[in-house]
Parts: structure tokens; sequence; C-alpha cells
């Protein structure tokens, strides 16, 4: 810095000369130290610049790595590991989609049942023991913690293995419900049949065809097609989901439900059904192999009568549509319409009280089944409490299986003996 200065000096020394006697050393000094620390500033301000950047940088790219990584998973393809040959877990249904809201649901299940089969004690990997095969591949399975009927080929069928089968055995009035399987990222329809196209001779109003397609989001039926409410897609594409399936058929109308969503109403169908077959359609895309084809929980009823009318006969209303969750009092969503019409019911009546009284079959001990009819019956109650209904105009009371209505001997009898009677008060 000393030579610096002295090198400076001796460069003015001609112009000091000119100005008179002044500090030229100090004033050298100070202008010095001013720029040097203006250049130290500059060089601080640049790095603390450059980091900054770094850091912007690698808070961009750690974004970028992000979405990069969701793109990636979204482009994976899905597990197509048929569900019967996995060695440990089951994938469990996506919960996203349209929110489910059973507050307007108006399915109201028959009243005498035809053919129930819920899958109880059925063995892994043999055919299902009530039901008769039309063709293709079919075995039973166990996936998402239940025993489910697994269509294995593509446009397999089945029918309900029933004495009569070679007859009309569907009555004019009729519903149906199972629960259905969706999977992820595939093309995934079911098939129902009004009559038995393996036993039944075809006939020449519109049975011989499949009447209703199931896809994960629509119905159709003819030339007539509903999709759920909220989506804009047929069949499901991001998620694997169960859907309730119902139907309501009498010679005035049929509807269809998905879940909480009446999608198909058509009147005057001009058709006399005389039994049902169930399938799958084809797995969709060329050359991509189809998995995860299920149904269970099904059930074919003869058409109920309307709950009031039904209260004015016998003086009670007895449904077997109100179902919890296997040896718990934990309602099903799938109830609702019988809960929701006995909650206008009592709103249009403002006299109207009940006993909400449980049933069960006969399977476990007296004392689990008189203990878990009580507490569903009470749920049942809690549930309309929830809902508006005064409490004093309500009471329940469970009678486990001593009060039965139907043979345990068969799935159709213990169906008719799990019931919830409403006994007008």
């Amino acid at each position: 810095m000393k030579r610096l200065i002295t090198l400076i000096l001796l460069c003015f020394t001609v112009v000091v000369s000119q100005y008179g006697q002044i500090d030229l050393e100090g004033k050298l000094k100070r202008k010095i130290n001013q720029r040097a620390n203006q250049r130290v500033d500059q060089a601080i301000d640049k790095g603390l610049d450059k980091t900054e950047e770094g850091i912007k940088d690698a808070v961009t790219q750690e974004d970028a790595d992000k979405e990069n990584t969701k793109e990636e998973d979204s482009k994976k393809e899905p597990d197509k590991t048929p569900v019967a040959e996995k060695e440990t877990g089951q994938p469990a249904a996506d919960t996203k989609g349209p929110e489910l809201s059973w507050s307007r649901y108006d399915f109201i299940p028959g009243n005498e049942i035809i053919f129930e089969d819920n899958l109880d004690g059925e063995e892994n990997g043999e055919f299902p023991s009530r039901w008769d095969l039309v063709k293709g591949r079919v075995e039973n399975a166990t996936f998402d913690n239940s025993n489910v009927i697994y269509f294995m080929t593509e446009s397999s069928q089945i029918i309900p293995y029933l004495k009569n089968r070679d007859q009309d055995y569907i009555p004019e009035e009729f519903t149906l419900e199972f629960d259905a399987w969706f999977e992820a990222h595939e093309y995934t329809g079911y098939h129902i049949w009004l009559r038995d196209v393996k036993n039944q001779e075809h006939y020449s109003d519109g049975l011989y065809y499949a009447i209703i397609n199931i896809n994960g989001n629509q119905a159709t039926s003819g030339k007539n097609k509903g999709m759920y409410p909220g989506v804009t897609y047929g069949h499901n594409n991001e998620k694997s989901f169960w859907r309730h399936v119902s139907v309501s058929f009498n010679r005035r109308a049929l509807k269809i439900y998905l879940d909480d969503a009446r999608v198909l109403n058509i009147p005057n169908m001009e058709v006399n059904p005389s039994g049902i077959t169930i399938g799958i359609d084809g797995f969709g895309t060329a050359g991509v192999k189809g998995i995860n084809r299920f149904i269970k929980d099904i059930r074919l009823a003869k058409g109920a009568v309307k709950l009031y009318d039904k209260l004015m006969q016998d003086g009670k209303i007895v449904s077997n549509g109100i179902r919890f969750d296997v040896g718990k009092s934990t309602i099903k969503p799938e109830s609702m319409g019988v809960i929701n019409q006995i909650h206008k019911l009592m709103n249009e009546h403002s006299d109207l009280k009940f006993s909400v009284e449980g049933h069960t079959d006969s399977d476990g001990s007296d004392d689990l089944n008189q203990q878990l009819s009580e507490q569903r019956a009470e749920a049942v109650m809690n549930k309309l409490v929830s809902m508006g209904i005064a409490k004093d105009r309500l009471t329940s009371k469970g009678f486990g299986e001593s009060v039965p209505v139907a043979s345990n001997d068969t799935p159709e009898g213990k169906a008719s003996n799990r019931r919830v009677e409403f006994i007008k008060m």
C-alpha cells in the first residue's frame, strides 16, 4: 500500500505544485481506502447473489424432481398380477373421487328373497357352489378381505344354480343387488342378462341380448345411458373401487343405481324377464391382460310393497334391506334406501312412533346373537334420531335368533331372518 501511495504521489507532483500546499498523502490514503471498501462490498454482494441463486436453483430443482417423480409414477404400469396368484396382500380400494352422499338414495330391495349368495364358507380356487357356468373361467377368491367371485377370463358368464332354472323364475317386479370391483387403468364392464342364457330358450322381446351393461361410472340399457354424477367418463381410469349395483324392475320402469345415485330410469320396458345371467365382456384394450374382475354379496328378491301400504296392512314394516358389517352393528351405506324412506314416512306422519326391533339368523351363539340384535336395532334408532326424528318417537330392542321367519338351513332363509322390523306403537 505504501509503495502504491509513493508512486501516485510522484505521478501527481506536477499537478499538486500548481495548486499550492495541500495534504495530498492523507487525501490519497482516504480515497484509496474508500475505493477498496467499495470493491469489497461489491465482491460480497456478488457472492451473496450467487448464493441466493444457488438456493433458488436447488429449490426449483427439488420441486421439479418431485413433479418428475409424480409423472413417472403415473406412467408406471399397474400391477397386472391376478389376485388369485398374489402371495401377500391385496390392493385396497382408492377412496378418491366423487364424494358419496346416501341422503337421497331411494332404492328399496324386494322383501321376498329368491336367491342369496354372500359366499360364506366357499373354498378358494373352487367354482362357486351356488352358481352354474355358462362359459369362460370363474373361481372363488379372497380379495380386499372378502370372499368374491373371480371372473378369470374375458366373456365369462354365470347363472344362479336353481332347481327351476329352465323355467321363468323372475316375478314381474324384482330387485337385484351385488357389489362389483372396478380396476384402475383398465376398462371393466359387467353385463346382466334378464334371462338364463344357458337353460332358457331365447325370447323375441329383446331378452336375447345383454340388456344391462355396468361400467365403473355408467349404466346402459339399449339406447339409454346414465352417468354417475360428477364424472365425465364411462369407466374408471385413475382409481380402483367397489360399486354397489342395484337394479329395480317392473313393467313400468327399470331403475339402475350405482352406489348412492340412480343413473337410469327407463319407463315402459315391455319385456318379461325370466332369469338372471351375470358376466363380463372383453377386457378392453387389445393386448392388455385384464385382472381383478370380482363380484360379491349377490341378492335377487321379489319386488317390495310400498312401505306405507305395508304398515297400514300389517301394522309393521319388515326389512332385510338394512344391512350391517358381519358380526357388527355398523350400518352399511346401501341400507340408507330403507332408512331414508322410514325417515320420510315419519316426517309425513308426525303421529307415527316405532319400536325398532333387530333379528339375526342362527349362526353363532344365542347370547352373541341377542347382543348383536340389540346393538343393531339401537344403531338404526340412533341413525334416525341423528336425521332429525325426535327420540321419544322411537324405542329399540333385540330378539336375537329367537323369532325366525324362515328356515336357517338355506342362505335365502338366513337372509330373511337377518332383518329389522319397525313395529307401530
